[in-house]
């Protein structure tokens, strides 16, 4: 038992759980930078859009079905993450980037949002150019709800996201529920169906503006598809 009087012999095991531990804790930021822990998002149907309740943001609320927004035109309908997220401004400004060629497309922008609070929702509109309307069921956040925790902080993605956003000059708070991804969507006319679904993976994981775009230009307002049957 000799060994046990050596100083060496605790230094070596000292060393040992140390590099043990860096070991463990390099591995655990390797696999947080890979999809494997990202829950896999559920596409949506578009039955399941159609029922959602939405409420819209007037001094006396009305109530209404999500159809009614892409029913006539088809929509494009971001699901905000967060208003006061400065990704999430960040997202929104590049979106209503697109609403001039949207609107000569004849096709509307709208936002929703999971939650009213303080004057978030006001705030927020000087980056979005489009109605915001209030999903408080969340509806447009599934079917299956995901989140990202605080897993999200050390994910290289997510600070490259950061730093972007920062560049760009946007700024945000921290009031509010952040954790439930959002997401974008491209829906068509009357039954044309869901064009495009992004789903948010990361904070600040944007949706392609071309693939909106592209998205859109697909979207036959409701009098010419009935024409064209």
């Amino acid at each position: 038992m000799s060994f046990l009087q050596d100083p060496s012999f605790f230094t070596m095991g000292m060393w040992s759980i140390g590099a043990g531990a860096l070991g463990a804790a390099a591995l655990a930021l390797l696999l947080a930078n890979t999809d494997v822990f990202l829950s896999k998002p559920q596409k949506a149907a578009l039955e399941y859009l159609e029922d959602i309740d939405l409420k819209t943001l007037e001094n006396e609320p009305r109530t209404l079905k999500a159809k009614e927004l892409w029913e006539k035109n088809g929509a494009v309908i971001m699901a905000v993450r967060r208003p006061g997220c400065f990704l999430c401004r960040e997202e929104a400004a590049d979106l209503s980037s697109l609403k001039p060629k949207l609107d000569e497309l004849g096709v509307p922008l709208y936002a929703v949002v999971k939650e009213h609070i303080k004057t978030e929702v006001k705030d927020f509109q000087p980056y979005f150019k489009g109605e915001v309307f209030l999903d408080e069921k969340k509806k447009f956040y599934g079917p299956q709800r995901r989140k990202m925790m605080f897993m999200g902080f050390i994910r290289l993605g997510v600070w490259y996201n950061f730093f972007r956003a920062w560049n760009g000059g946007f700024s945000g708070n921290l009031e509010g529920e952040g954790f439930v991804l959002g997401g974008v969507f491209v829906v068509g006319s009357g039954k044309q169906g869901i064009l495009l679904e992004h789903r948010e993976k990361e904070f600040g994981d944007k949706v392609n503006l071309l693939s909106v775009l592209e998205a859109a230009k697909m979207i036959k307002p409701q009098t010419l598809a009935s024409e064209q049957k």
